[in-house]
This record gives C-alpha cells, sequence and structure tokens, in this order.
C-alpha cells in the first residue's frame, strides 16, 4: 500500500502553531506518512503585524519560507491536521476564509473520507481551546470527512492537559508554552495516519 499523505495546514501569528505544526510532521513522518506542512494567507494588515514584534518576526523571518495551502493539497491529501490559534473561541479569519473556499471540491465528493484532527492555542488554558476546535470539526462534518479525535487513546494526552478533541497548548505572556505537548502532538499525528491507513486500505 502506498504511503499516507498528510496534509497539516495552519495559521500562525507568532510561532506557536508553526511548532506545533513541525511537531505533528515529525510524528507522522515517524509513521511512514508523506508530509506537507502548509500555511493559509495571511489576512491581517501590515500595521498590525507591525505593532507586534513576535507577529512581524514571525511573518518576515518563518512563514515567508512555508509554503501556502492550495485547494490541491486537500485533493492531494489522505489525511489533513489542522493547528490554529483560538480567536473567541473559534478559528481564525485566516482559517475560516481558506475553508470557505472549498465549496467546489464539497460540492464534488473531493473531501468525502479525508481523515481530519484538529490542535489549537491560547493564551491561558480556558481560553477556548475545545470550542475552537469543535468549529473546525463542524466543516469538516459538512465535508463528508471521518475526525479522528486523539480521544484518550494514549496518557501523554493527559500530561498535555487532557483535551480528548486535539492537543490544545497555553502560551503565558513570555511567549513560552505552558503544557509539554509534544509527545500528544505527536501521538495525535501518527493516529491520524493510523486512521488514514485504515480508510485507504479499505478504499482499495
Amino acid at each position: 500500500m502506498s504511503k499516507v499523505k498528510l496534509a497539516i495546514i495552519y495559521y500562525s501569528s507568532t510561532g506557536t502553531n508553526f511548532q506545533l505544526a513541525q511537531w505533528a510532521a515529525e510524528g507522522a513522518h515517524e509513521f511512514g506518512a508523506e508530509v506537507k506542512v502548509l500555511k493559509v494567507p495571511e489576512l491581517a494588515p501590515q500595521s498590525v503585524i507591525d505593532s507586534n514584534p513576535a507577529w512581524k518576526n514571525y511573518v518576515e523571518e518563518v512563514a515567508v519560507c512555508v509554503p501556502t495551502v492550495s485547494l490541491s493539497d486537500l485533493e492531494w491529501a489522505d489525511a489533513i491536521i489542522f493547528s490554529v490559534p483560538t480567536r473567541f473561541g473559534n478559528m481564525p479569519s485566516q482559517m475560516k476564509q481558506f475553508l470557505d473556499t472549498t465549496g467546489g471540491l464539497w460540492f464534488n465528493g473531493k473531501l468525502v473520507n479525508k481523515v481530519v484532527s484538529a490542535m489549537v492555542s491560547a493564551q491561558n488554558p480556558h481560553g477556548g481551546q475545545e470550542a475552537t476546535i469543535l468549529s473546525l470539526y463542524t466543516t469538516m462534518y459538512h465535508w463528508g470527512a471521518i475526525v479522528a479525535a486523539p480521544g484518550y487513546t494514549d496518557p501523554v494526552t493527559f500530561g498535555a492537559g487532557g483535551n480528548p478533541y486535539g492537543t490544545s497548548v497555553s502560551v503565558g505572556q513570555d511567549g513560552k508554552m505552558i503544557e509539554d505537548v509534544q509527545a500528544a502532538v505527536k501521538h495525535q499525528a501518527k493516529r491520524t495516519v493510523t486512521v488514514a491507513e485504515w480508510v485507504k486500505k479499505a478504499n482499495q
């Protein structure tokens, strides 16, 4: 059987969700997947970006090196992991705008049975993480995708705060992650790839 093709699609303003995407890629590679790490386009005004040194640095030093996602990447992928910060308990507009362009793929059944999972960050442990992941999954249900949430399938989930919907991390005022989530992210990626393998095998 050919390798599972995994697209890790993220939005990040200061780099946290880029780091989560990188860890997910490591976990998926360890499980033999073919991986693409892709960002959605930035929509924020340059003046807003410039007002935050960490945001400006990420955009100028990191984001420029990451390919931008296209609809063809969704067709290519057997599985997709999303990584986003929360915005008032919802996904950021940058990710929503991209998802809103997938109507043609949805209409033609190109997103059916994609295996999907999601990760999230916020500034505090109760900053809307679960609601944000569920807002992403709502779109996936319309796609006819298969959600591969981590649940409590490995003890590392508890060590990372215990979010069964998807790995979530809190970022302190110093910009550092409060929880140790690397192992949970890698487990979630491996679980997503495993479920995608099952689906792929069943469809052969």
